[in-house]
């Protein structure tokens, strides 16, 4: 079994810790391991780390190769030019040696949280023993714990193991708004879609063959004439693999995670998992705060100190400081639109 661990992201939510150069999935948010590094940690003994691939961009490679040392060199894929995820997992499907492609692959985003371990491993080798058993695409949704608008939900239809709680998608649905969520959650019949998918290799390169034709004409091409990757690939549609591939399959099959998982989607995830004082204040570095309740105070460099303030999310860089509701912690992605239609690159 191999791991397919995508490590592209720009992770702009997460600024201005998180930079272009130095994206998420690059971030110790918790201390110790960046969110990359605790992906890999967290496939063992499942996956080892020669049994894991790392789709990246040219301009992160250098850096995912330094925080993990421990994965062979060439199996840091970089893309030639940004593409959306299905021309992304489809050229590195087509780039493994044919022997590991015909096994199983684990798609794996580099940037989540998931406090369970074992109990994330051990769902993923479920999940590969059905796929290994009737060569059926997986994707493992997450079972919600609350109504939530910011994430995708997978409808599950018709049971087919209740020993193990799999189950037939039915259909894909987007961001909902909040009565729909409400009504999603309380159905009991949907599941958060966390991007975390299970298949054959050769398996999804049929599928994204039939499905997106010059996809799959472009990643022949490329395989015959590897010397003209760049050129060929950077005509790919762009295009995400739920939309390719995953919504358009008939027999696609869901198990439930239920394991602490978070995608970390913003600075107010962040402080929902982050340890709390009495005042609720989550803080890291130099931190000063009277009066104040409910805060997430980041100082990477320097200091921050609040008097009297509730329900913030201050961010200190050596360059920038964020002062942002946490009710509008998804909105800081604006400030970055802002600042790149301002030309402002120096601190993006």
């Amino acid at each position: 079994m191999q791991a397919l661990i995508l490590a592209g992201g720009s992770g702009t939510r997460f600024w201005p810790l998180s930079r272009r150069s130095y994206p998420k999935q690059f971030l110790a948010l918790e201390g110790g391991r960046s969110l990359l590094q605790a992906t890999v940690d967290r496939q063992r003994p499942l996956i080892e780390p020669d049994g894991v691939w790392i789709s990246t961009t040219e301009a992160l490679a250098d850096e995912v190769r330094r925080q993990l040392p421990e994965v062979p060199a060439d199996q840091v894929l970089a893309e030639p030019t940004g593409r959306n995820t299905a021309p992304a997992i489809g050229w590195a499907l087509s780039v493994m040696p044919e022997t590991v492609r015909e096994g199983v692959v684990a798609v794996l985003p580099a940037d989540h949280r998931v406090e369970d371990g074992a109990g994330f491993r051990s769902m993923v080798e479920q999940a590969a023993t059905v796929v290994g058993e009737d060569d059926r695409v997986m994707t493992l949704g997450v079972a919600p714990t609350r109504v939530e608008t910011g994430y995708g939900y997978l409808e599950q239809g018709e049971t087919l193991d209740a020993a193990t709680g799999l189950r037939r998608v039915r259909r894909f649905t987007e961001k909902p708004d909040r009565p729909t969520a409400e009504r999603f959650v309380a159905s009991g019949d949907y599941l958060w879609n966390a991007g975390i998918f299970v298949f054959r290799g050769s398996t999804l390169l049929a599928h994204l063959a039939r499905f997106e034709p010059e996809i799959g004409q472009g990643l022949a091409a490329i395989g015959a004439e590897p010397e003209r990757t760049r050129e060929l690939y950077s005509g790919l549609p762009s295009i995400s693999i739920d939309y390719a591939v995953m919504e358009r399959l008939d027999d696609l099959a869901t198990l439930p995670l239920d394991c602490g998982w978070s995608d970390l989607g913003s600075w107010a995830a962040l402080a929902e998992i982050l340890a709390a004082d009495e005042s609720g204040n989550a803080e890291h570095g130099d931190v000063l705060s009277l009066d104040s309740n409910d805060n997430l105070l980041w100082a990477d460099e320097g200091q921050i100190a609040v008097l009297g303030v509730s329900d913030l999310i201050v961010v200190r860089t050596g360059d920038t400081v964020v002062v942002v509701p946490k009710d509008r912690a998804q909105d800081v992605k604006s400030l970055v639109d802002s600042l790149a239609r301002a030309g402002r690159d120096e601190l993006l």
